[in-house]
């Protein structure tokens, strides 16, 4: 009898130790990352633009915590999306670029390190269904696709949808252009690692891109599961489906706008429908401010100074809007927070462990999406490419190093420093430094602090 219940006991045991971490796995939350490329600040109608209509965007944040103070992990893609992947700066990694070589180019031998572990790699390890759609632009080798980086499934284009052009000469006409040809682009959609189509249809992007993720949610609706939804557009050449094709007052560039938000406001839909609404965690930023020299092309920074490839306000503070009905504390969020910081609360969200055998940079935002502090982030470093140019502490910010981005101009080095109070100067216009010395040898000490203490991973460029 005893040798029985034993037999019972034990058959009992392997079906828990079978099922338990799925029904674990089944109460935590699915997590998005909506991701943008080189939307400006103040793009949006929820950040004040007065002509591009954005309702879905708009209703997010009405529904959620919209971020005033939010930062890109660097001012360029390759870098900024290594940043929030993984949760460190992209100096630690190989990934942060150098002066003339910013972002990963079809040349280019290097991509994420294998050593280096995402977010998807961390949720997969929990139980996640993972997935990646849209731009990649972390290493076009297949050693380095997302398949390789914890993603189960990947539709999207390997690099910026303006590389490699098929002939150089068209490619400042159609990123100037409001009618670009997507002939003039050999760019590939890739599934997993598989050429799907090349030259991909550029107007059908956005579209294919969402159809992909409703497939994979409604593929993956019974257990936790992540995306990574990292759009094209709206940087150059600007491509619109016809259903969005000159209904913008904002021309090419409204046009792509107008589309990404429908694109958002199908996703939250199908969480609405699913009743899954309040089991997701939304969030929507941009990788880096407006590409500016892209003249109409390009997007709005607001108030602040500069846009894409530079260490001013512009080129680092984003829109970002966090969603989870329930869940959320709704309303406007003006505490300092960095896309790095997805990778910690995504994890903590997930109850993964984060890493302990590397410094990490990402800290858990879930007391401020649940209103529980207004910030958890103090201080906030700004490179343009391997060269820390400035420091953010609470309101100030001391620029060490200045560069507008895109400037054919040798970086300018301050000695002392200029100070900004980007609370009253968001513009960075009105240098302090001379009635706040104290401030500046505050932010001084952090800045020699922080370079005595960062160690440089190999250059991947």
């Amino acid at each position: 009898m005893m040798k029985i219940k034993l037999f019972f006991i034990g058959c009992i045991s392997f079906f828990i130790a079978g099922f338990v971490p799925t029904l674990l796995a089944a109460d935590k939350p699915n997590i998005i990352i909506i991701l943008a490329d080189d939307l400006g600040y103040g793009d949006l109608g929820c950040y004040g633009n007065p002509t591009i209509r954005t309702p879905n965007l708009d209703r997010m944040a009405a529904e959620g915590l919209r971020f005033t103070d939010f930062y890109a992990g660097n001012c360029y893609c390759t870098p900024s999306r290594a940043a929030l992947l993984t949760g460190r700066l992209p100096i630690r990694s190989g990934m942060s670029g150098r002066r003339g070589s910013h972002v990963l180019y079809p040349n280019s031998l290097g991509g994420i390190p294998a050593e280096e572990i995402t977010i998807s790699e961390a949720l997969k390890a929990k139980g996640y269904a993972t997935c990646a759609i849209g731009k990649w632009h972390l290493g076009d080798a297949p050693e380095y696709s997302p398949t390789k980086n914890g993603f189960d499934n990947f539709l999207g284009t390997p690099l910026s949808n303006d590389s490699p052009p098929i002939d150089p000469k068209f490619h400042k006409i159609d990123t100037l252009s409001q009618n670009p040809d997507f002939l003039h682009f050999d760019i590939p959609l890739l599934r997993g690692t598989n050429c799907v189509e090349r030259p991909v249809d550029q107007t059908t992007l956005t579209q294919r891109y969402t159809e992909e993720a409703i497939r994979f949610m409604n593929e993956n609706k019974k257990k936790p599961f992540f995306i990574y939804f990292a759009h094209t557009f709206p940087h150059v050449p600007l491509f619109a489906s016809e259903k969005f094709k000159g209904k913008s007052l904002r021309g090419r560039y409204g046009d792509t706008v107008e589309e990404l938000d429908a694109s958002v406001g199908t996703v939250l839909e199908w969480l609405r429908k699913e009743k899954l609404e309040k089991n997701t965690f939304v969030f929507f930023t941009s990788d880096n401010g407006p590409w500016l020299n892209r003249n109409q092309n390009g997007g709005s920074a607001g108030l602040f100074r500069d846009g894409k490839g530079g260490a001013w306000e512009g080129g680092y503070r984003v829109p970002a809007i966090a969603h989870w009905p329930g869940k959320i504390s709704v309303g406007v969020n003006h505490g300092i927070a960095n896309a790095m910081d997805l990778f910690n609360t995504a994890l903590h969200l997930a109850d993964a462990e984060l890493p302990k055998d590397r410094p990490m940079d990402g800290i858990d935002l879930t007391p401020v999406l649940f209103g529980k502090k207004q910030q958890v982030r103090d201080t906030q470093f700004c490179y343009y490419a391997d060269i820390l140019c400035a420091v953010r502490r609470g309101k100030y910010k001391a620029h060490f190093v200045t560069h507008d981005g895109y400037s054919k101009e040798e970086p300018a080095k301050h000695d002392p420093p200029l100070l900004f109070n980007v609370a009253e100067d968001p513009s960075e216009r009105f240098d302090v430094a001379a009635e706040h010395p104290e401030v500046v040898a505050e932010m001084t000490k952090i800045y020699n602090e922080h370079l005595a203490a960062v160690t440089h991973g190999k250059s991947q460029y």
